[in-house]
């Protein structure tokens, strides 16, 4: 077969790649057994052109996944890296470590435009991961300075990511993913998610009832801490883990009353909500609440450079105004200037073809193509918002009954994930909540790509229910 993009499988030092990957390459959150064990072939994708990659034997794929939440504007935007070659050309590199370089300045003061109230301080990162770090610390260092040294403790979601450093992780609500890793950062505290789908009896018609009481369990948990104990509340607009829970109605203007009534921080971790994913450049506008802080991330450069950013409001600044006080935490890599040229350059592209109101038109189409999947008896709740949705797959319709360890492993592992592959569309069979199909394509996508997606998880789907 003739190969794409010029590839023998060979490394420039002779080696099939296949063979190089398994013996050499480390990937993230993967498991290896099968690979050593039983030299499986790892997938590799070698190039992409829009909304499709290619893998190395050719094969074209719908990236229905923005390859992790964050390829916006598609692949193969030869502007963007031509913006990075000329920044790497001009001034390759320069830290933010008491100097500032031009693309940094100018993407700053684009970001503050962007976001809302006075949200006016942007901390630069090279991930989402750091920028939750980066506000966690920011957190705990504000109330110090406020003459508040006790206010040191954090509240998220149950089920909710938001990532592997150290604090991050210990903010993150995922038992398998924290274990291994404790002892862990202390003081940080769950409660209840957005899951309208498996809301309490007594909520289940009510969505509006339903988003007052899973805001109540944060102010429940606040006066249970003491809210001289409390430093931030960190919420994803639309929570990705445990397969995209959007918020109910008022919800976020709830909570936004319960952090300012308590004197806690509101953050919200916008890392795969940012930049279009639901809407508007922030999420929290799509939802009506202005937050303390806004972390972000993947979409920023739609994945063709690394770069997060910690947004913070002018009150958070201020302290930092004032004689010695510094914030002494920094990346080597923040804000890179290669980074930051093609952050501009791609909010350009969202600029000039109007990808925020793209989303805001289409995605109720994208929903209601979804949604046709209901027919479907493996097919539970199908949920979220702009181009961010989540298929829950479930054992019985009639009871919401969803699958044991076993038998999820078997469906999604062991069918799911290289079916929907095979059959040509890239996305995410998870199951870190109940079982979820995952998608976040390319935010230039319309109708007739959602009907081919669409048709995929049908016949896929549809198989699927033999493997139960």
């Amino acid at each position: 077969m003739t190969l794409t993009n010029g590839s023998n499988n060979l490394t420039p030092a002779g080696t099939p790649r296949h063979e190089a990957a398994r013996d050499h390459l480390w990937m993230h959150m993967a498991r290896h057994s099968n690979i050593v064990n039983n030299n499986a072939k790892i997938p590799t994708i070698v190039r992409g052109e829009g909304h499709h990659i290619f893998d190395d034997a050719g094969k074209k794929y719908i990236d229905g996944l923005a390859g992790l939440f964050v390829v916006q504007v598609g692949h193969g935007r030869k502007e963007l890296a031509e913006a990075a070659a000329k920044q790497a050309e001009k001034l390759p590199f320069m830290p933010l470590w008491s100097y500032a370089h031009e693309p940094a300045i100018d993407l700053a003061e684009r970001l503050a435009n962007y976001a809302p109230g006075d949200l006016n301080r942007v901390f630069f990162t090279t991930g989402g991961g750091e920028a939750v770090e980066s506000a966690f610390k920011l957190a705990k260092q504000f109330w110090k300075l406020q003459g508040k040294p006790g206010k040191t403790k954090v509240i998220s979601r149950a089920l909710a990511y938001h990532g592997t450093p150290q604090g991050a992780l210990a903010i993150t609500s995922l038992p398998d993913m924290k274990t291994p890793f404790e002892p862990l950062v202390p003081g940080t505290f769950r409660v209840p998610n957005t899951n309208f789908y498996r809301a309490p009896e007594a909520f289940s018609e009510n969505e509006e009832e339903f988003g007052y009481w899973a805001a109540e369990r944060i102010r429940e948990q606040i006066e249970f801490e003491g809210a001289d104990s409390i430093a931030a509340v960190f919420l994803e607009p639309v929570q990705n883990s445990g397969g995209c829970f959007p918020p109910p109605p008022g919800y976020f203007q709830r909570v936004r009353e319960i952090c300012d009534e308590n004197d806690v921080l509101l953050v919200s971790d916008e890392v795969i909500c940012a930049f279009g994913r639901v809407g508007s450049m922030f999420a929290c506008q799509d939802f009506g609440y202005t937050p303390d802080i806004i972390t972000c991330a993947k979409g920023m450069t739609s994945g063709y450079a690394p770069i997060g950013a910690m947004i913070a409001s002018d009150r958070l600044f201020e302290p930092f105004t004032k004689g010695e006080t510094t914030f002494y935490h920094g990346y080597t890599f923040g804000g890179h200037p290669v980074s930051a040229a093609v952050a501009l350059a791609n909010l350009d592209i969202f600029e000039r073809e109007n990808l925020n109101q793209r989303v805001k038109d289409n995605a109720a189409a994208f929903k209601s193509t979804l949604s046709q999947l209901l027919d479907l008896p493996i097919v539970g709740d199908v949920r979220g918002a702009g181009y961010f949705y989540g298929i829950e797959l479930v054992k019985d319709k009639n009871t919401k009954e969803t699958f044991n360890e076993d038998e999820s492993e078997r469906l999604l592992r062991g069918f799911l994930s290289t079916a929907l592959y095979d059959a040509g569309l890239y996305c995410r069979a998870d199951d870190r909540g109940d079982p979820v199909i995952q998608l976040a394509p390319p935010l230039t996508i319309g109708q007739p790509e959602f009907t081919e997606i669409e048709s995929i998880l049908r016949s896929v789907l549809t198989e699927a229910q033999n493997h139960i």
